[in-house]
């Protein structure tokens, strides 16, 4: 019997690994597995909560690609283990044999140690389409009309705008005391809460949840706040604590620490097994998880490719029309650094320099021509001599983009 090779999950690295297995591998059997019933962008996962698509809207993929790819699909499959030395996934019933497996499992929500939270019927997260599916049964039977959210990251603030859109009010708790704490500074934040709450939403910063009121029915009914206060609710969602999807890796031997630990070129620390996207906790973003799949993919067929791309932290942001670039540090992380700032009426810009290299940019309101600052802050550009000459907002794509020594066209560095 062939053994396949086996993808767990569906999501941004593991859909981009499948493509290039079968570029690479034409004949091989590909079994890929998820828990879900709909190939998905999380990212678009708030358009579904709000109306706005239904499951085949958010698929990223043709809509035959299995079939076309001759890929096989468990859907609702649940991995419930890995045995390394059998080479088998366990799932709820048998196991499924693999030839490589990569591990594309992606990251799952917690529900924080608040009584009753993690027993009660309604309170939910937001990681997967089958929380976004339960969600609207919960808008749907509960016909509800206010609902509390944990955390106003990227996460919370998406539910947050998909609930308005259908008429339901909303109240935001937040530890930090912005919202967006990883992608924005007080300035930024406060363009962003300004339109919620124009909206109608309704923030708690600086403010954590201590304790619950249940039904009979065991229903959350209301969220009481550190501060005493207490808020009515039809239903909770934990869009905080976000971590790799590792539990049922547990007795596996594969090395976790954070996420799966991987070496260049995305393998564990077990022969033929891959690891590729939020699972490996190397990046959050949707293209490097992509790129990782790849990679991945390339080494599972006996290719040398290693994944190079350092970490930095991406985000492009767009509530109510209003959009944002925040790439690297939002606050400087060590003494020494110089942050220059500017503003306008509609528009927000942060650069952080540190040792004459770009740490961290904020571009809030226009983020056209933007492209070269991640590119700075990856590669560790020196822009010393350039600053002498002209404001750190007067870079241009221009200053880093010219002819080398061969002749070709690409990007130089200036120091």
């Amino acid at each position: 019997m062939v053994r396949p090779y086996v993808i767990i999950g569906t999501g941004a690295a593991g859909m981009a690994a499948a493509e290039r297995l079968r570029l690479l591998k034409p004949d091989v059997p590909i079994q890929m597995m998820s828990i879900d019933d709909h190939s998905h962008s999380r990212c678009m996962l708030h358009k579904f909560l709000g109306g706005e698509r239904d499951e085949k809207g958010l698929s990223f993929v043709e809509e035959d690609f299995f079939e076309k790819k001759h890929i096989m699909w468990g859907k609702g499959q649940v991995a419930k283990g890995v045995d390394p030395k059998e080479k088998r996934v366990l799932m709820e019933e048998g196991y499924q044999p693999y030839e490589k497996l990569l591990i594309a499992t992606g990251s799952v929500y917690g529900i924080p140690p608040i009584p009753n939270f993690r027993t009660a019927a309604n309170v939910f997260g937001f990681r997967d389409l089958s929380d976004a599916q339960k969600m609207n049964e919960a808008i749907r039977e509960l016909n509800a009309k206010h609902v509390f959210i944990v955390g106003s990251g990227l996460v919370g603030l998406d539910v947050a705008y998909a609930l308005m859109e259908r008429g339901i009010k909303v109240t935001i708790a937040e530890m930090a005391d912005r919202v967006l704490p990883l992608q924005t500074d007080a300035i930024s934040a406060k363009a962003y809460q300004d339109l919620f709450e124009k909206a109608g939403a309704q923030f708690k910063l600086g403010i954590g949840a201590s304790d619950s009121v249940v039904d009979d029915q065991n229903r959350i009914t209301a969220v009481k706040l550190s501060n005493g206060e207490e808020i009515p609710c039809d239903f909770v969602v934990c869009a905080a604590g976000v971590r790799p999807n590792l539990a049922f890796l547990e007795g596996s031997g594969i090395q976790t620490e954070r996420g799966i630990v991987v070496d260049e070129y995305m393998c564990t620390s077990k022969p033929d097994i891959y690891a590729a996207g939020d699972v490996t906790a190397l990046s959050g973003i949707w293209p490097n998880a992509m790129d990782q799949g790849r990679i991945a993919a390339a080494n599972m067929c006996g290719q040398q490719q290693k994944y190079t791309d350092t970490f930095c932290i991406k985000n492009t942001i767009n509530f109510f029309g209003l959009t944002m670039l925040s790439v690297g540090e939002v606050e400087p992380k060590e003494e020494g650094s110089q942050v220059y700032t500017r503003e306008c009426q509609n528009a927000y810009q942060k650069v952080i320099v540190r040792d004459g290299m770009i740490k961290g940019v904020q571009l809030q309101g226009d983020i056209s021509h933007s492209g070269f600052w991640q590119y700075l802050i990856k590669n560790q550009i020196h822009v010393s001599s350039l600053l002498e000459e002209k404001s750190v907002f007067d870079l241009s794509f221009g200053d880093f983009y010219g002819m080398d020594e061969l002749g070709e066209f690409r990007y130089l560095d200036v120091s």
